[in-house]
């Protein structure tokens, strides 16, 4: 069993003794003294307190030390990024947020990031020495393999963009970009849901997107694009064309730009999704109804994603889950009805808890999981070691 292996034990929250380690693990306890030494090298672990005694001094202890580094996170949005520096519990150390326009291309927006990374250390009052990673979420299609966007439609300039060489100039640490969906997924779990194994995060505002969780563990399929629910077609659209380019996509029918206009050509004054739900608020008969019915247009989808998937929570977050239960009740009253009644025995649909701070906290997720796997881990170990 490598070093890394052994780490992982020591990630669960609890003190560890050298004997619980070798009992659990098998190994000799000379092999785990030597385990735990490297660790300690590393700073990855400290000793915790004092063991209880069964006679004599007491036996050590040791546990995760989530001061040992730091991590950044960073969700950008179409018109905003949020940054964060957080240890390796994720405890946020430092906060920053921004007014900025994806549009204005890779440069502007990742200059920003590199900037930004630098004003959380200083307010962290952490060295440049002490950043272990940094997550990246973006509002598109992300080839996570390479980091790279590919063909996102709000993002002009970014196709193929290398996002981790960028960064990389500046910062010699691993990078790790996702889409946005994905790290809520990863930020509602983290922070609200960390018991829960198996969920989908679906987010709906300009656009429609979700995040899947099976096994603990999030999925993103061949290519990245696992839960891209936003283009699956909806039957009686047909004549409602995606921006795509494909007619009756769930984004085209059920996002916050087509509930607007749904809502202006019955003379509401709603030119976006916030206007949507301001209107919902303010008890505007109807925006309850486009809302309801896009709720039951999503529920068609995630009635499906309930019967293949089979999650036993399903989150709704982005700007128009602020429409509260009008949106969930559509939603509920379909995947009740359409989904199989084990699938649904014990579901849970419920809205985002994290709210706007679940990609930014999902991003630091992402950096920390990488850090501290047992492949990273132990490949730290070997450097210093030499072994």
């Amino acid at each position: 069993m490598r070093t890394g292996d052994v780490f992982e034990l020591l990630r669960d929250g609890r003190p560890w003794t050298r004997s619980e380690l070798a009992e659990t693990t098998g190994l000799a306890r000379s092999t785990v003294a030597a385990r735990i030494d490297t660790l300690m090298r590393l700073g990855l672990i400290a000793p915790f307190g004092g063991g209880q005694s069964t006679g004599g001094r007491p036996p050590a202890l040791f546990a995760l030390n989530p001061a040992a580094r730091v991590v950044v996170g960073v969700d950008i949005g179409a018109t905003h990024a949020r940054a964060v520096l957080s240890d390796l519990s994720g405890a946020l150390l430092a906060e920053i947020s921004e007014q900025i326009d994806v549009v204005e291309g890779p440069e502007v927006v990742l200059g920003w990031v590199v900037s930004t990374v630098r004003s959380l250390l200083r307010r962290g009052q952490r060295r440049m020495d002490a950043l272990a990673a940094i997550g990246i979420g973006l509002p598109g299609p992300v080839e996570h393999s390479t980091g790279r966007p590919i063909n996102p439609p709000i993002m002009p300039g970014w196709d193929r963009y290398d996002v981790p060489g960028f960064v990389q100039k500046h910062f010699a640490v691993p990078v790790l970009i996702d889409n946005d969906v994905n790290i809520m997924a990863l930020g509602e779990r983290q922070t609200h849901l960390s018991d829960v194994d198996d969920l989908v995060f679906i987010k709906v505002a300009t656009g429609i997107g979700g995040g899947i969780v099976s096994g603990g563990r999030l999925q993103r399929g061949a290519q990245g694009t696992a839960g891209d629910l936003g283009h699956v077609h909806v039957a009686g659209h047909d004549d409602v064309r995606c921006r795509c380019g494909n007619l009756g996509c769930l984004e085209a029918v059920a996002a916050g730009p087509a509930l607007a206009a749904a809502l202006a050509s019955r003379g509401s004054p709603a030119t976006s999704g916030q206007d949507v739900v301001d209107l919902v608020r303010a008890g505007d008969g109807n925006a309850i109804d486009v809302v309801r019915q896009a709720g039951r247009d999503i529920g068609g989808v995630v009635a499906t994603m309930v019967n293949v998937i089979n999650p036993s929570t399903v989150v709704i977050g982005g700007q128009l889950s602020a429409a509260g239960e009008h949106l969930l009740a559509g939603i509920r009253e379909v995947v009740y009805q359409r989904s199989l009644p084990l699938a649904t025995e014990h579901l849970s649909i419920q809205t985002s808890r994290a709210g706007a701070e679940a990609g930014v906290l999902g991003a630091a997720a992402m950096a920390i999981e990488h850090v501290l796997s047992p492949e990273a881990v132990e490949a730290a170990a070997t450097a210093l070691t030499g072994a």
